[in-house]
């Protein structure tokens, strides 16, 4: 079995090992060591249903050879920050897919991607890398999903849209078809987007409208924006 660690042990976290979990019932395929926390989220060797806190990235930097990561922080600004962190590293990450998500041949998938229970992509769809798509999304014909998106759950995504780097779109979400989220935008919760919303840009309602726009680039700010 493939040797893995959960980067944050927060409630995503915690869902992905579900996930690790319901792979192995039906085929053993992951061992799962446990997560890296940072000391300041959690003490080395404290359980996290049933599986250890394995220490912070000094942990993972000493054993990057030997064990892949998968990040279970679901805010796409510090996935981005985390993921850099291990990728300096040199440490490889892993995809894993809920048993009874629904995915046709034809959905090609990235590196690091988290895919939940109860989820279907239909066909034509690309998925890049370091997304998570919660639990009950549906995802259409020719859709993009590009680098560190994160899906709520619940959320229904037409045919020929396309979501840009590090888009948060939050739980119930409906996009009709051909629409264009831009990167690091963020839709609220229960929003229907029915227009293209643009980058750097906060979006709620029915149907959705921007009600904040941020800085280009805010993302790359480690602090709170």
């Amino acid at each position: 079995m493939e040797p893995v660690a959960i980067i944050g042990a927060g409630g995503f976290g915690r869902e992905i090992l579900d996930v690790f979990d319901a792979v192995n019932s039906c085929t053993p395929t992951f061992q799962v060591l446990g997560f890296i926390v940072d000391p300041k989220f959690g003490k080395k060797g404290e359980m996290i249903n049933e599986k250890p806190i394995l220490g912070g990235f000094d942990w993972l930097d000493e054993r990057r050879a030997s064990v892949k990561v998968v990040c279970g922080v679901g805010d796409p600004k510090d996935r981005f920050h985390l993921i850099d962190r291990a990728r300096r590293l040199g440490v490889g990450f892993c995809t894993v897919v809920h048993p009874n998500a629904v995915l046709t041949s034809r959905v090609r998938i990235g590196e690091g991607v988290v895919i939940t229970a109860g989820c279907v992509f239909t066909n034509n769809i690309r998925i890049g890398n370091h997304v998570h798509v919660n639990l009950n999304c549906t995802v259409g014909h020719d859709v993009v999903i590009e680098d560190f998106v994160t899906i709520s759950p619940g959320s229904h995504i037409s045919g020929g849209v396309a979501i840009h780097e590090g888009a948060f779109i939050g739980t119930g979400v409906n996009i009709i078809e051909k629409i264009d989220i831009g990167k690091w935008s963020t839709v609220g919760a229960g929003s229907a987007v029915i227009r293209d919303l643009p980058g750097n840009t906060v979006s709620v309602g029915v149907p959705a409208k921007t009600v904040k726009t941020k800085l280009e680039g805010w993302h790359f700010n480690k602090n709170n924006d």
